[in-house]
């Protein structure tokens, strides 16, 4: 095993360490670092702020609760929509120094559909992101938690696309093994997991949600024993790569998630408090070499 270029679904890599969708604004970033950003890029890969076929404001106010161990957003995927980020965010996102992995969300499957043609067409985007984590609208079941749904999105996409296909899990599943392998049997080439978990905050004052949204996604530390079972559990069923996330903060986490049998890991919430977070766990990860992630899977369950 080792800490240095990996092959993420025939993309390589000059390492394992990917940012999770939403929680890097590499284009802000690199307004406010200039091309230092690009020397220096913290991350791998990138993954793009999950886009829509139209434009979305998200939630309303206030979006955010720091939990103990956590955060709890309520961000409601804002973003410009399919047509003004082909046309003013992908430019900027192709000088980045890494791959570009652009992950995308649609209410029903027509619309999946849409999005990944449209980007099939772009020779800068290395590999596709399908978050399947929304209510399909024409079924009400949220797609990245039912195996049937799941294989449907992906049979739908499948044949539109001649680069490699991820499907975003939600561990809001009862089994996210099944629906991991439902996605491997329809076509897809590698899945990540886990997105957040469904949470709530209420307003010591108030004594209402505090969320603008009533409800939000929990992420960090706190999610770190639940997102490395649910690593271990669907690296073990698929033989599809697999990327790992869910509180990772150090070059250990990801070396823990790496022995459980992901290829890659992605930092979320970590690049709120650091910005540079992945490129030092990155660097702690290289330090700590790869017995440490050996020694880790050689331990009795």
């Amino acid at each position: 095993m080792s800490w240095g270029p990996i092959d993420l679904c025939g993309v390589p890599l000059a390492g394992p360490i990917l940012n999770g969708s939403g929680t890097f604004d590499a284009i802000a970033a690199r307004r406010a670092f200039g091309d230092a950003l690009l020397e220096r890029f913290p991350f791998d890969c990138f993954v793009s702020k999950t886009i829509t076929v139209e434009p979305r404001q998200g939630n309303p106010p206030p979006r955010l609760w720091e939990a103990p161990g956590g955060l709890i957003n309520s961000i409601g995927l804002p973003n410009k929509g399919l047509e003004e980020f082909l046309a003013a965010d992908l430019p900027q996102h192709a000088e980045l120094p890494v791959p570009l992995c652009v992950s995308v969300m649609g209410f029903d499957r027509d619309e999946l559909a849409l999005l990944v043609s449209a980007l099939a067409e772009r020779d800068e985007v290395a590999l596709v992101e399908l978050n399947v984590s929304c209510p399909n609208v024409e079924t009400g079941l949220i797609m990245g938690a039912d195996p049937g749904e799941t294989a449907a999105a992906v049979e739908r996409v499948r044949g539109l696309l001649d680069r490699p296909l991820i499907v975003k899990l939600t561990p809001n599943a009862t089994d996210p093994a099944a629906v991991a392998s439902a996605a491997e049997a329809a076509g897809a080439d590698g899945v990540s997991l886990v997105n957040t978990l469904k949470g709530m905050a209420r307003d010591p004052r108030s004594g209402r949600p505090w969320l603008g949204g009533r409800t939000g996604g929990l992420s960090g530390p706190a999610v770190r024993a639940i997102a490395l079972e649910q690593v271990a559990a669907v690296s073990g069923t698929v033989a599809i790569p697999v990327i790992g996330m869910g509180g990772i903060a150090s070059g250990k986490h990801a070396a823990d998630f790496l022995a459980m049998g992901a290829t890659a890991v992605g930092v979320g919430t970590e690049s709120f408090r650091d910005p540079a977070a992945g490129r030092r766990i990155g660097a702690e990860l290289a330090a700590l070499g790869p017995g440490a992630a050996a020694a880790a899977a050689d331990l009795p369950a």
